[in-house]
Protein backbone atom coordinates (compact mmCIF):
# COMPACT_ATOMS: atom_id res chain seq x y z
CA UNK A 1 0.00 0.00 0.00
CA UNK A 2 2.96 2.01 -0.43
CA UNK A 3 2.44 5.92 -1.32
CA UNK A 4 -0.83 6.05 0.76
CA UNK A 5 0.08 3.20 3.96
CA UNK A 6 3.71 2.40 4.89
CA UNK A 7 4.63 -0.62 7.36
CA UNK A 8 4.61 0.28 10.62
CA UNK A 9 1.78 2.52 10.18
CA UNK A 10 -1.04 2.32 12.87
CA UNK A 11 -5.00 2.78 11.75
CA UNK A 12 -8.17 2.88 13.13
CA UNK A 13 -10.62 0.68 11.75
CA UNK A 14 -13.94 1.25 11.81
CA UNK A 15 -15.80 -2.18 12.47
CA UNK A 16 -19.26 -0.56 12.72
CA UNK A 17 -20.49 -0.47 9.14
CA UNK A 18 -19.87 -4.74 8.88
CA UNK A 19 -21.23 -4.80 12.53
CA UNK A 20 -24.57 -2.96 11.46
CA UNK A 21 -25.06 -5.06 8.18
CA UNK A 22 -24.46 -8.02 10.64
CA UNK A 23 -27.41 -7.31 12.80
CA UNK A 24 -29.71 -6.09 9.98
CA UNK A 25 -29.01 -9.70 8.68
CA UNK A 26 -27.07 -8.38 5.33
CA UNK A 27 -23.49 -7.93 4.00
CA UNK A 28 -21.27 -5.57 4.18
CA UNK A 29 -20.16 -4.10 0.82
CA UNK A 30 -17.32 -1.34 1.04
CA UNK A 31 -17.15 0.84 -1.32
CA UNK A 32 -15.15 0.87 -4.93
CA UNK A 33 -11.62 2.43 -3.72
CA UNK A 34 -12.04 2.50 -0.20
CA UNK A 35 -9.00 1.08 1.46
CA UNK A 36 -10.34 -1.97 3.89
CA UNK A 37 -8.66 -4.38 6.67
CA UNK A 38 -9.98 -8.41 6.08
CA UNK A 39 -8.77 -11.48 7.43
CA UNK A 40 -5.89 -13.29 5.47
CA UNK A 41 -6.94 -16.13 3.56
CA UNK A 42 -3.30 -17.78 4.07
CA UNK A 43 -2.76 -16.87 7.57
CA UNK A 44 -1.24 -19.85 9.57
CA UNK A 45 -0.44 -19.56 12.90
CA UNK A 46 3.52 -17.75 13.22
CA UNK A 47 3.81 -17.66 9.29
CA UNK A 48 2.37 -14.44 7.44
CA UNK A 49 0.10 -11.75 8.93
CA UNK A 50 -3.39 -11.75 10.29
CA UNK A 51 -4.72 -9.23 9.10
CA UNK A 52 -4.41 -7.31 5.82
CA UNK A 53 -4.87 -4.05 4.49
CA UNK A 54 -5.80 -3.52 0.97
CA UNK A 55 -7.55 -1.46 -2.40
CA UNK A 56 -10.90 -2.54 -3.50
CA UNK A 57 -10.91 -2.84 -6.89
CA UNK A 58 -14.19 -5.15 -8.19
CA UNK A 59 -17.43 -6.60 -6.88
CA UNK A 60 -18.67 -9.60 -7.47
CA UNK A 61 -19.67 -10.27 -11.04
CA UNK A 62 -17.59 -7.61 -12.57
CA UNK A 63 -14.84 -8.27 -14.70
CA UNK A 64 -11.13 -7.64 -13.97
CA UNK A 65 -8.40 -7.09 -16.92
CA UNK A 66 -4.85 -5.77 -15.88
CA UNK A 67 -2.83 -5.35 -19.18
CA UNK A 68 -0.62 -2.97 -19.99
CA UNK A 69 0.49 -1.89 -16.30
CA UNK A 70 -3.26 -0.65 -16.41
CA UNK A 71 -6.70 -2.18 -14.56
CA UNK A 72 -10.04 -2.05 -16.49
CA UNK A 73 -13.04 -3.40 -14.48
CA UNK A 74 -15.85 -4.30 -17.32
CA UNK A 75 -19.46 -4.27 -15.62
CA UNK A 76 -23.28 -3.64 -16.60
CA UNK A 77 -22.76 0.15 -15.99
CA UNK A 78 -19.65 0.13 -17.94
CA UNK A 79 -19.34 -2.64 -20.61
CA UNK A 80 -16.78 -0.60 -22.23
CA UNK A 81 -14.87 -0.49 -18.87
CA UNK A 82 -12.95 1.67 -16.73
CA UNK A 83 -9.57 1.98 -14.38
CA UNK A 84 -11.04 2.21 -10.72
CA UNK A 85 -8.12 4.29 -9.95
CA UNK A 86 -9.64 7.36 -11.60
CA UNK A 87 -12.12 7.30 -8.48
CA UNK A 88 -9.40 6.88 -5.37
CA UNK A 89 -8.71 10.79 -5.13
CA UNK A 90 -5.93 10.88 -6.69
CA UNK A 91 -4.37 7.95 -4.76
CA UNK A 92 -3.28 6.05 -7.63
CA UNK A 93 -1.76 2.36 -7.49
CA UNK A 94 1.62 2.34 -9.45
CA UNK A 95 1.68 0.22 -12.98
CA UNK A 96 2.29 -3.04 -12.89
CA UNK A 97 3.23 -5.95 -15.25
CA UNK A 98 1.59 -8.98 -16.17
CA UNK A 99 -1.80 -10.01 -17.34
CA UNK A 100 -5.44 -10.98 -15.48
CA UNK A 101 -8.59 -11.31 -16.63
CA UNK A 102 -11.17 -12.92 -14.46
CA UNK A 103 -14.21 -12.58 -13.11
CA UNK A 104 -14.74 -11.89 -9.46
CA UNK A 105 -17.41 -14.87 -7.92
CA UNK A 106 -20.51 -14.14 -6.15
CA UNK A 107 -20.01 -13.00 -2.42
CA UNK A 108 -16.35 -12.12 -3.26
CA UNK A 109 -14.08 -8.97 -3.58
CA UNK A 110 -10.96 -8.46 -5.89
CA UNK A 111 -8.57 -6.32 -4.02
CA UNK A 112 -5.23 -4.32 -4.82
CA UNK A 113 -2.44 -2.56 -2.88
CA UNK A 114 -1.03 0.30 -4.27
CA UNK A 115 2.89 -0.50 -4.88
CA UNK A 116 1.69 -2.89 -7.47
CA UNK A 117 4.90 -3.14 -9.43
CA UNK A 118 6.06 -6.57 -10.37
CA UNK A 119 5.19 -8.96 -7.62
CA UNK A 120 5.94 -6.89 -4.33
CA UNK A 121 2.07 -6.17 -3.69
CA UNK A 122 0.25 -9.63 -2.83
CA UNK A 123 -3.25 -9.28 -3.80
CA UNK A 124 -6.09 -10.79 -5.49
CA UNK A 125 -4.02 -10.72 -9.10
CA UNK A 126 -0.86 -13.00 -7.82
CA UNK A 127 -1.81 -15.28 -4.94
CA UNK A 128 -4.14 -14.14 -2.65
CA UNK A 129 -7.22 -14.46 -4.72
CA UNK A 130 -10.43 -13.01 -4.45
CA UNK A 131 -11.38 -12.20 -0.58
CA UNK A 132 -15.08 -12.93 0.57
CA UNK A 133 -17.12 -10.38 2.14
CA UNK A 134 -17.34 -12.45 5.37
CA UNK A 135 -13.50 -11.79 5.62
CA UNK A 136 -14.02 -8.06 5.76
CA UNK A 137 -13.24 -6.09 9.19
CA UNK A 138 -13.99 -2.84 7.95
CA UNK A 139 -12.67 0.30 6.34
CA UNK A 140 -9.45 1.90 7.44
CA UNK A 141 -10.86 5.70 9.11
CA UNK A 142 -7.95 6.92 10.43
CA UNK A 143 -4.08 7.17 10.35
CA UNK A 144 -3.09 7.51 13.81
CA UNK A 145 1.05 7.35 13.77
CA UNK A 146 3.12 8.17 12.37
CA UNK A 147 2.15 11.58 14.36
CA UNK A 148 3.19 13.96 11.46
CA UNK A 149 1.18 11.82 8.84
CA UNK A 150 -2.19 11.98 10.77
CA UNK A 151 -5.07 11.72 7.81
CA UNK A 152 -8.66 10.12 7.33
CA UNK A 153 -9.62 7.78 4.78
Amino acid sequence: MEKTLYTGDRLIVNRLPVTWAQLQNKTYQPERGQIIVFKNPLFSNGIGDEYIVKRVIAFPGERVVLKDGVYTIYNNTNPNGFNPDDSNNGETGSPTSGEYDKMVPNGELFVSGDHREGSYSRDSRNGLGTIPFYDVIGPVSLRIFPFNKIRSF
